[in-house]
């Protein structure tokens, strides 16, 4: 279910580009703000095909453009070649782990990370204006995602803050 001020800043970025609500847009955009987790494109198109609302892939990617430029979404390109999407309000701050074999996505939130990235930055006098953590794994059991999230062992951690003085 979106809000009102949801669409009112869909609407506005419309009004802005000089862009009409189409009903295909609409469709698009009802969809994702209803929508749960991360979806990619070609997902979102199939959920909306098996709907019975059928929308091209360029229609999709320009709606999630859109979706994107009025803060309602953010993407996410975890390395496999697909971008996914997710919600970017109503929702507190997290982190990813993802699979780099079957694709599975799932989020955290670790207090420590956030404590020693403020230290880091502030002896280090920068402000952060972007931060993201992303750790990938290959998971040798994927039954054991409970276990996984515990664990010390990561194939591959990628970290980075993008900082402004």
């Amino acid at each position: 279910m979106s809000s009102r001020r949801e669409w009112t800043a869909f609407e506005d970025t419309l009004r802005r580009r000089r862009l009409r609500l189409t009903a295909p847009r609409r469709r698009i955009a009802e969809r994702m703000l209803s929508m749960r987790g991360h979806l990619s494109a070609d997902e979102i198109q199939d959920l909306l095909k098996r709907d019975g609302t059928p929308v091209s892939k360029a229609t999709v990617y320009r709606t999630l453009s859109l979706l994107k430029e009025c803060g309602l979404f953010d993407s996410h390109d975890f390395g496999n070649g697909r971008k996914v999407y997710e919600k970017a309000v109503g929702r507190a701050h997290h982190d990813h782990l993802f699979c780099v074999s079957c694709g599975k996505v799932l989020e955290f939130h670790e207090p420590r990370i956030e404590e020693i990235q403020d230290q880091v930055t502030r002896r280090f006098r920068f402000s952060p204006v972007l931060s993201y953590q992303k750790v990938a794994r290959l998971y040798l059991q994927l039954d054991a995602l409970d276990d996984v999230l515990y664990g010390d062992e990561l194939v591959i951690a990628a970290r980075a803050v993008a900082l402004a003085s």
